[in-house]
């Protein structure tokens, strides 16, 4: 379905240097608001925790009321109802209940987030600074990109490269067919591999500035403590001095941006200028100190004069593996990591070969001092260092200043020698131009809040947009393999394409844990239209049914162990992986088949209105609207075929244990078009909820009647705020275009006509590394044979 993804042209602007940008027009209905949510999460109030836990036993009690009250009692008055009425009882029943532990699941999560809100206290920055003080260990941060627009792609590296860290190396994994024919494409590919050149020639001058500082003042401090003086007026002044040119530096940066999105602001105001106030807040602290003359320690000092040196001090470079045919070349993400995992921490020989370059072993290196990928004076060698942590970055994600050091110190403090991975799950940019992606954004939201609850139960999965991990844990759970001789390490997991919770599982099975940090200090883009919005929701329905299995399997082998899973663990994971199909199947249930009136009950609606109150409440707190639990029940109605499609993808791959190959949400300006099939499902819907409604009218259901009505105005509401009626006869005119279209026929195959070569034409080099590949095929002609038969 990817290459039917066809990108729509949008309405151009012209930017103030003359060159014409494609901006996305701001709908009526989008967000208005652009400040983004604060760091830290407010404290609930006692209040609102005792309002979850009165929502949680209002959702049980109601549910047993219905079972009591309504099936059971149905079943006993009506014995002879027949066969249909039982069989219909037990479905709808079985429906209800999973419904209801989706929604009993949510607020669950919600109130372990709620819990870890209030018990949450921020690590002073003092005690960043002082563990972090001449501190040996490195972080390797890994950006997977494919066929990203160059400027997306920068700004993800600048905020990855302005972490504030005292080893640090950056790395961009360009996954794209390193020799395109495409001028455009390869104009975009060109212009991604010049961005390490370029971040590295940026910070060369406020870099070699900052160290010459920080030398300087340890050399001066050396020689004070041994003449027993103290210039600690002057030296305030120093450091001053440097704090305002390293704020300047990064305003001055903040004025130069192009500003065209959302997103662009972002990163304008929260990355950029986010760190110059933070510097800025640290000139104001030594200015009020030497106005009061006094002076923090020489300890202190030399602390703030080495977090200058870790912001400006980032290594910065690229790798691309499929430029070496002795890496795996799988098209997803996973493998794409997997690829440099596997290099690093070592030094190899590069030859050539008949299939282009190889990689050869030779050595192991350990951490890396001045560079996170460096060649050695001969240009075939290839030194690729270690590290102790690893941090996994899309490439359209974008980190907050101190992301790394907050992380890194929780996985350092003590407790917690076993946490593989931590992370922030990701929060939405504020200020969506389309109504489709402020919605999106609510969802993801939300969605932020339930991952922070599973932590307090230990049910944490890695959402994989951003992560901390730890490299040892990675090296428990790795599979080798050998592909064409070659060795193929694979430490994420890459059967489905949700790798990120795979390999929870794995770790998991092998005794660690994973940790979701309670702060927002990452954010990740959202699907601007539906086109774009299918191609994600799809890709995250699929794939969670194939890992149930590994989760039997370590819960058996932690219950071997003496290490019991916790039940509410168990429950958590698996709505987390299952809740999508059950989900997705039953509404299409509700929806479909006309349920006998006798099962309606007003307790169906009280187990489900804990679940929309605190939906409504949550979307409040995140500075959303409480009415967008309407639109996002609207939302999920218009994705139900999405979703269900990813379902049954899940099942084929079960059958077939084929690999679904990744494809990438598209991160354009432009309207991505879907494909028809998902645009007149929609349509369907609201159709046949009419229809449902027409019938059960007729017949006095009104129960029925209400639901199949609400159903339908809720997707008409959707279909025309996400979707957009002209777009859907555009898409749908798309769609009848490509499957009325047959291109030319391949012509067929012709017999191998065998050309004798010369020997200055015999490719020698090929013949001494394939052999004879041939595979044992008579290449002979028929009279050869004939002849060979005929004296047998």
């Amino acid at each position: 379905m990817a290459e039917q993804m066809v990108l729509l042209h949008a309405d151009a602007t012209e930017t103030a240097d003359g060159q014409a940008t494609k901006a996305r027009k701001r709908q009526w209905g989008s967000e208005k608001r652009s400040e983004p949510l604060s760091i830290v999460h407010p404290a609930p109030s006692r209040r609102k925790i005792v309002l979850g836990r009165i929502g949680i036993l209002t959702t049980v009690l109601a549910w047993v009321g219905y079972v009591i009250t309504t099936v059971l009692k149905q079943l006993v008055d009506n014995p002879g109802a027949g066969f249909r009425f039982g069989v219909e009882s037990v479905s709808y029943l079985v429906v209800v209940s999973f419904l209801t532990f989706s929604a009993l699941m949510y607020l669950t999560a919600r109130q372990g987030a709620l819990t870890r809100f209030r018990d949450h206290r921020r690590v002073p920055r003092g005690e960043l600074d002082r563990h972090f003080f001449e501190y040996s260990e490195g972080v390797t941060v890994l950006i997977p990109s494919y066929a990203e627009e160059p400027g997306v792609v920068r700004g993800t590296m600048w905020s990855a490269v302005l972490q504030e860290f005292p080893d640090l190396s950056v790395v961009l994994l360009l996954d794209d067919p390193p020799f395109p024919k495409d001028p455009d494409v390869l104009r975009r590919l060109e212009a991604t591999r010049a961005l390490a050149g370029q971040i590295t020639e940026t910070l060369a001058e406020p870099a070699a500035r900052v160290n010459a500082a920080y030398e300087s003042y340890r050399r001066r401090r050396t020689l004070t403590e041994e003449a027993g003086t103290s210039a600690a007026g002057t030296e305030v002044q120093r450091l001053i001095a440097e704090y305002e040119y390293a704020a300047g530096w990064l305003e001055a940066m903040a004025e130069t941006e192009r500003v065209e999105d959302h997103v662009d602001e972002f990163f304008v105001d929260l990355v950029l200028m986010g760190l110059a106030r933070e510097l800025r807040l640290v000139i104001l602290a030594l200015t009020a100190a030497h106005a009061q003359q006094t002076s923090p320690s020489p300890e202190r000092i030399a602390q703030l004069y080495a977090r200058l040196t870790w912001i400006f001090n980032a290594r910065v470079s690229t790798f691309e593996r499929k430029r070496f045919a002795s890496l795996s070349h799988e098209a997803n993400k996973a493998m794409n990591l997997n690829a440099y995992l596997s290099l690093m921490g070592g030094r190899w020989h590069r030859e050539q070969t008949a299939d282009g370059a190889v990689l050869r072993p030779a050595g192991m290196v350990g951490s890396a001092a001045d560079s996170s990928m460096t060649r050695t004076s001969d240009s075939t060698e290839l030194i690729i260092p270690d590290s102790t942590y690893v941090l996994t970055l899309d490439a359209d994600s974008l980190l907050l200043r101190d992301y790394c050091l907050r992380l890194v110190h929780l996985l350092e403090s003590p407790g917690n020698e076993r946490v593989a991975v931590t992370q922030t799950p990701y929060s939405s940019f504020r200020g969506a131009p389309t109504r489709i992606e402020r919605i999106a954004g609510a969802t993801t939201d939300i969605q932020h809040i339930q991952h922070q609850g599973m932590t307090q139960y230990g049910a944490t999965f890695w959402v994989g947009a951003n992560a901390v991990i730890r490299k040892r844990a990675l090296e428990d759970i790795v599979e080798i393999s050998t592909a064409g001789g070659f060795e193929i390490r694979t430490y994420i997991q890459d059967r489905t394409v949700i790798e990120d919770t795979e390999s929870s599982v794995d770790l998991g099975k092998h005794g660690w844990t994973l940790v979701n940090y309670p702060e927002r200090l990452s954010y990740s883009a959202t699907p601007p239209d539906f086109g774009s919005l299918v191609v994600q929701r799809r890709r995250w329905a699929n794939g969670g049914l194939l890992i149930l299995p590994k989760l039997w399997e370590q819960i058996r082998h932690r219950r071997s162990q003496d290490r019991p899973v916790p039940l509410r663990e168990i429950l958590l994971r698996v709505n987390y992986m299952a809740s999508i199909t059950w989900a997705s199947f039953g509404l299409l249930f509700l929806l479909a088949y006309p349920y006998d009136s006798r099962l309606l009950s007003p307790l169906v609606f009280l187990a489900a209105l804990p679940y929309f109150l605190a939906m409504g409440s949550d979307l409040w707190d995140c500075g959303h609207r409480f009415s967008d639990i309407f639109r996002i029940y609207g939302f999920n109605l218009v994705l139900l075929p999405v979703n269900l499609a990813g379902v049954l993808k899940s099942l084929q791959q079960a059958l077939t244990g084929d690999k679904i190959p990744f494809v990438r949400t598209p991160k354009v300006k432009d309207r991505t078009a879907a494909p028809a099939l998902y645009v007149l499902a929609p349509y369907l819907v609201v159709a046949f909820s009419l229809l449902t409604v027409w019938r059960n009218w007729e017949v006095g259901n009104w129960g029925n009647a209400a639901f199949a009505a609400f159903n339908a105005v809720m997707a008409a509401g959707a279909i025309r705020a996400y979707i957009g009626v002209a777009n859907s006869g555009v898409d749908m005119y798309l769609g009848v275009l490509n499957w009325l279209y047959v291109g030319p026929k391949a012509p067929k195959p012709q017999a191998p006509v065998i050309i004798p070569k010369t020997a200055e034409q015999t490719d020698w080099e090929s013949l001494l590394y394939h052999g004879d590949r041939r595979l044992n095929r008579d290449l002979r002609g028929k009279d050869d044979r004939r002849k060979r038969a005929g004296s047998l």
